[in-house]
């Protein structure tokens, strides 16, 4: 696995607002299992294989980070994969399905309205009944393998901090670094979906599951969403290019996009006191861009 290194951003905002801004750069821990999708991974795949399964099945949508990460690893760490797909299925396949099932994947899809049971033990007992002795991981790889996994990305820091970012899906990267912090700094989550005010309850309760204890160093930033998930709107393309150009870091519009976005327009008001250090997690999932590309005919 590869280094997530810091890279220090140099930017004329950045100095008027006296503020010092650092990425993780966890989007080059591996070039198809990056970011937060390796974290959540590590310690599943270690205890799939301590308790002898052979197979991995998981779920999520056409263009999911985890379902292209989880192919990867299957194929990297010699597990078989079934991926569970919301929606029908499209031929000819998406640039993330093509590279799941490139990585040997089965896919299996199934209605909006059965995928919602995905969480239900029924559901689950049935799935288990069809596939046999399957190793299930919940979409978006989040449980509480997952959320030991994201705590070393905190550890994998070594410098002063005040703040440390990171977009939220479905809040398994953030409960690991506010359950890694012990109450230290402060953490900012800035959730993907429309009306992320959802996961206050979810990440309060994978922290507490995690460790046992809550903390109130941490808050959901909820206004950067840019109407949802697969949304596109010009200015954050338009920031995002810019963004490449200038610092030459990638993103990708659904999560770290998003999350600089709005990590941007709160140092232009002022929102961090002069003379914060600010640590922003890039949480990889650049996967995804190919099929925006294709199927919006945006160039991200």
């Amino acid at each position: 696995m590869g280094e997530a290194p810091l890279q220090k951003l140099e930017d004329s905002l950045l100095q008027e607002q006296s503020v010092t801004l650092w990425v993780k750069r966890e989007d080059l821990l591996h070039p198809h299992i990056s970011g937060n999708k390796w974290r959540k991974l590590k310690y599943n795949l270690q205890e799939a294989k301590q308790q002898g399964y052979d197979t991995l099945l998981t779920f999520g949508g056409a263009y999911s980070n985890h379902i292209a990460a989880t192919a990867a690893a299957g194929r990297e760490y010699g597990f078989n994969t079934i991926g569970i797909i919301r929606g029908e299925e499209h031929l000819p396949l998406n640039p993330t399905l093509s590279f799941a099932t490139s990585c040997g994947m089965q896919l299996h899809y199934i209605s909006r309205e059965k995928y919602r049971l995905k969480n239900e033990p029924d559901f689950l007992e049935e799935l288990q009944r069809q596939f046999g002795k399957v190793y299930l991981l919940p979409e978006g790889g989040t449980n509480l393998l997952a959320v030991k996994g994201c705590t070393e990305i905190v550890q994998d820091i070594p410098l002063e901090y005040d703040y440390i970012c990171c977009a939220a899906g479905t809040g398994g990267t953030l409960a690991g670094i506010v359950a890694s912090l012990e109450g230290e700094k402060q953490v900012l989550g800035f959730p993907a979906l429309k009306g992320g005010e959802f996961l206050q309850q979810e990440v309060e309760e994978l922290v507490i599951a995690y460790g046992g204890q809550s903390y109130s160093n941490w808050q959901l930033i909820t206004d950067y969403h840019f109407g949802g998930y697969a949304k596109i709107k010009p200015e954050l393309i338009a920031f995002m290019e810019q963004f490449k150009q200038q610092h030459y870091i990638p993103l990708e519009p659904v999560y770290t996009g998003k999350m600089f976005y709005g990590l941007f327009d709160l140092i232009r008001k002022g929102y961090f006191k002069r003379g914060s250090t600010i640590v922003a997690v890039h949480t990889g999932g650049l996967q995804g861009n190919v099929g925006f590309k294709e199927r919006l005919g945006v160039q991200v």
